[in-house]
């Protein structure tokens, strides 16, 4: 199943729900999986999206870190949650990951190899997504236009790529209403959904990450 089916089906899903806005807080705190885990070991207020096979994760603690584990194998998986921030007020995303082992072969300029370890979305209201790559081939600092259905508009950015900062954690900070307007040309709405996903299942390979600590701040 392609990323852009996926992201389709992310917004119809997120924007069924209500959330209240953040308002009159240093820092919107969208994960720090401390909170524990449903019955299925999902972790509290998100939501499984199993694509292709099985997903194989787990909500554990690394040092002092709280995270989630993805580990993917020939499969397709996420996690989504639906939330409402305006990044005019909020425009700094934050977050931790960490990836062990990328999809060999992937690339996500090549339709047939767009696999990655470790991708983050964020969702707005307007049916524009951003989405952050760590990628195991495309160039570090390279923006894409992702095929979508007619009434979304994706574009990726690759923040990390290769092994060379595989085994550590890693904090990234995006102006995410910056990063709106240039890849959108445009006041950016306010953001009603987060997506964390691993993939594999286009190189038929693996790859296994981690993520932690998805907070949105005040510039």
């Amino acid at each position: 199943m392609s990323r852009s089916v996926l992201v389709k089906m992310f917004l119809l899903s997120i924007l069924s729900f209500s959330t209240a806005p953040a308002w009159a807080m240093e820092r919107v705190v969208v994960a720090d999986f401390s909170s524990g885990v449903d019955k299925n070991g999902i972790p509290l207020g998100w939501q499984l999206k199993a694509k292709s096979g099985k997903a194989d994760f787990a909500v554990i603690k690394d040092g002092n870190i709280h995270a989630v584990h993805l580990r993917s194998a020939d499969n397709s998986f996420a996690f989504q949650k639906p939330v409402k921030v305006n990044t005019r007020n909020y425009p700094l995303l934050s977050w931790k990951w960490k990836v062990t082992k990328l999809p060999r072969g992937a690339d996500s300029r090549t339709p047939k190899a767009d696999d990655q370890a470790a991708q983050l979305f964020i969702a707005f209201s307007d049916a524009k997504v951003i989405v952050y790559l760590w990628d195991t081939t495309a160039p570090l600092g390279s923006t894409e236009d992702v095929p979508a259905p007619p009434f979304l508009t994706i574009k990726a950015i690759v923040l990390r790529s290769g092994d060379m900062e595989t085994g550590k954690w890693i904090t990234e900070t995006r102006n995410a209403y910056q990063d709106y307007r240039k890849l959108f040309d445009g006041e950016p709405p306010p953001v009603v959904g987060m997506r964390l996903q691993i993939n594999s299942q286009h190189t038929d390979t693996s790859a296994e990450s981690y993520f932690a600590d998805v907070v949105f701040k005040r510039q």
